[in-house]
């Protein structure tokens, strides 16, 4: 029997999928935290629908790999305004 819980990590690994999404905006797209988005697409999906899980796994994986480069855009981004002024 299908869940609620179960629906909802469907839901949000396609949301992933579809739009290439990170955690942190799937959380708040969705009006969760990211600790739940993260249990539901890795722990699980991955008993729920495991090809899904290895398509958002993919995902994952590449946005963890360019987060450092993320990070460094916004800290260059704010001391750039900051100087503006």
């Amino acid at each position: 029997m299908k869940s609620v819980v179960d629906d909802r990590a469907v839901e949000l690994a396609h949301f992933i999928t579809d739009t290439n999404s990170t955690v942190r905006k799937t959380a708040k797209q969705f009006g969760i935290s990211k600790s739940t988005v993260h249990t539901d697409v890795t722990k699980r999906l991955r008993k729920i629908n495991p090809s899904l899980y290895k398509d958002v796994r993919k995902i994952l994986d590449e946005n963890k790999a360019q987060r450092h480069i993320r990070g460094g855009n916004a800290t260059k981004e704010k001391y750039k305004n900051l100087h503006k002024f």
